[in-house]
């Protein structure tokens, strides 16, 4: 059948089982959008106040369900506004599919109105983008690009439609089912045979993993592995939900902000077994002076991550789940029971660190939503102190079911990605914000209340930007510069201005009474958390330091 570019857009979509997509509409993406009004009954468009958010939204359908999330813009500002949205899913290895307008081809280069050029400027945060240069090519490109999206290490692609593209026609032929990933690959059998050598060996092994651990869907594997070291297990951020996280063996995260027992156990390994995961900053502190006795095993389908920043002993490029079915049979059983000592006092020194205080404190806080959360309730968060409050608190039974920016630490992520995971999962979402992170999305509430997206905002409200407050308290003499808010915004009011509920809480009776009336409501609720100023984020690794310098309390750094 002969179709139009944006009808073979649309139709290539659905044919990919995009059933939600989102956006806002302009000029140079209107035929696209008449299109999506054609086909309203087989895909749904979600309108957001601003295409960041669209972005965001996007980026959290894919992480609560490990497709392709898609997002539609217009030519200029509007694709521009998509940067930060792609950034954030590309550091965070989310498969995404954007698709722009801009100016027929014959404008192209001569700076019309809101031309812009989208593919130069998304090149270093794209796993690949796209002119498309003809009707005739449009639907294999998008087929194209959702493949390459959901491939290897998964990512966001671009797609730039000129207009005239979109309007002109050709013959389209739907593909009878979705496009399927590259098949993935072990990696090769000698680096597995010289890794479990390396393996064998060890007394102190510990098991550190990452993102890439829900994307191979090697949870099992990952059972096996510490059931056979007797290790200990530990993630990064991007690690968190892939496995229960009250698993008898799971520490926690590590790193700068981690838990104590998790950081402590990886600094005194004497082997750790890297699988799917970054050695950033946050995860090593000085470089120099990490795991300075540990032998590092290290598995990734991205080869560009192994020695990247960090030496490893034994690199192994390849699919985390085919690549440990070879390497856990040439494992031998090990009993540590020394190692198993170890970890207990680990663990029972970090209990005597833990935030036990009477009252409403950021612990307290989540520990109070953990008691209304389903067992598939997703969570997500903006950046900051709530952001690592949540990551060391909360507790969750099922994988994707934490979303939060770690690579690009993207304040402003939160609403977009909750009610993106609200929409894909059709579960009750939460997002656990602060004032300053809820100030760059709030806009979005129009969206949450317009869709009735079911969704409870714990708002942990402190009146300062409180993660650079803590750095400006514990390294910069208390030059409180700019972190401040001031702001008189009364977020009850303003919930209720949007259409949505709103409740405050300065206790944890009303923080539980709140919380009780948000998750019996049907649409979007906002509950305010009174925060003191002065909370800080402990543990904490301060910039430089290696896990000796780890700080617990208040006052270690000025020791």
């Amino acid at each position: 059948m002969k179709l139009s570019g944006a009808d073979i857009i649309v139709r290539t979509l659905i044919e990919q089982g995009a059933t939600t997509v989102f956006g806002y509409p302009g000029g140079q993406i209107i035929n696209v959008y008449d299109s999506l009004y054609k086909y309203r009954g087989e895909i749904t468009h979600i309108l957001t106040a601003h295409e960041q958010g669209a972005a965001h939204a996007a980026d959290g359908y894919a992480r609560a369900t490990g497709r392709a999330g898609v997002v539609i813009a217009t030519s200029g500002p509007g694709a521009t506004n998509l940067v930060t949205g792609i950034a954030t899913a590309y550091l965070d290895s989310v498969p995404m599919v954007a698709i722009t307008g801009n100016v027929p081809t014959t404008q192209l280069g001569t700076d019309s109105f809101q031309e812009i050029d989208i593919t130069g400027i998304t090149l270093p945060i794209t796993k690949h983008n796209y002119v498309v240069g003809s009707v005739e090519e449009l639907a294999d490109t998008i087929r194209e690009a959702f493949r390459l999206a959901v491939s290897g290490r998964p990512g966001p692609v671009l797609i730039d439609v000129p207009k005239d593209i979109q309007v002109a026609q050709c013959e389209f032929t739907e593909q009878p089912k979705p496009v399927e990933a590259e098949p993935r690959q072990a990696a090769k059998e000698i680096r597995i045979r010289d890794a479990a050598e390396c393996i064998n060996l060890s007394q102190r092994p510990f098991i550190y993993f990452g993102g890439g651990m829900t994307n191979s869907d090697a949870q099992e594997e990952l059972y096996k592995l510490a059931e056979v070291l007797d290790a200990p297990i530990g993630c990064s951020l991007m690690g968190i939900s892939a496995i229960p996280t009250d698993h008898p063996r799971f520490l926690g995260m590590q790193g700068m902000h981690g838990h104590y027992a998790s950081s402590m156990a990886m600094h005194r390994a004497d082997c750790i077994i890297a699988l799917g995961v970054r050695f950033n900053d946050r995860v090593t502190g000085n470089r120099a002076k990490f795991a300075t006795h540990a032998q590092i095993v290290h598995i990734d389908v991205d080869g560009a991550e192994l020695d990247k920043t960090v030496y490893a002993a034994h690199s192994m490029r390849g699919d985390l789940k085919l690549t440990l079915q070879k390497l856990i049979p040439l494992l031998e059983q090990k009993k540590l029971p020394e190692w198993r000592k170890t970890i207990e006092g680990l663990k029972a020194e970090e209990r005597r660190t833990l935030d036990n205080r009477p009252g409403l404190t950021p612990r307290s806080a989540i520990l109070t939503l953990n008691e209304y959360l389903g067992e598939n309730t997703p969570v997500a968060t903006d950046v900051g102190q709530h952001q690592m409050w949540t990551a060391q608190n909360i507790v969750l039974k099922n994988k994707r079911r934490f979303l939060s920016s770690g690579g690009l630490g993207t304040m402003g992520f939160g609403m977009g990605a909750a009610m993106g995971a609200a929409l894909a999962t059709r579960e009750r979402a939460v997002l656990v914000t602060g004032d300053g992170g809820f100030g760059m999305c709030l806009n979005e509430l129009a969206t949450a209340v317009t869709y009735n997206i079911p969704l409870v905002i714990l708002l942990m409200n402190n009146g300062v930007l409180g993660m650079v407050r803590q750095w400006q308290t514990l390294f910069f003499d208390k030059h409180y510069s700019n972190t401040v808010l001031e702001r008189k915004t009364d977020f009850v009011k303003l919930a209720e201005a949007f259409g949505a509920k709103g409740y405050h809480a300065e206790t944890p009776e009303q923080l539980d009474e709140a919380l009780k009336k948000a998750f019996s409501e049907q649409g979007p609720v906002v509950v305010e958390c009174m925060i003191d100023k002065d909370e800080f984020v402990l543990p904490m690794l301060p910039p430089g330091g290696s896990m000796d310098d780890i700080i617990t309390k208040v006052g270690e750094s000025d020791e």
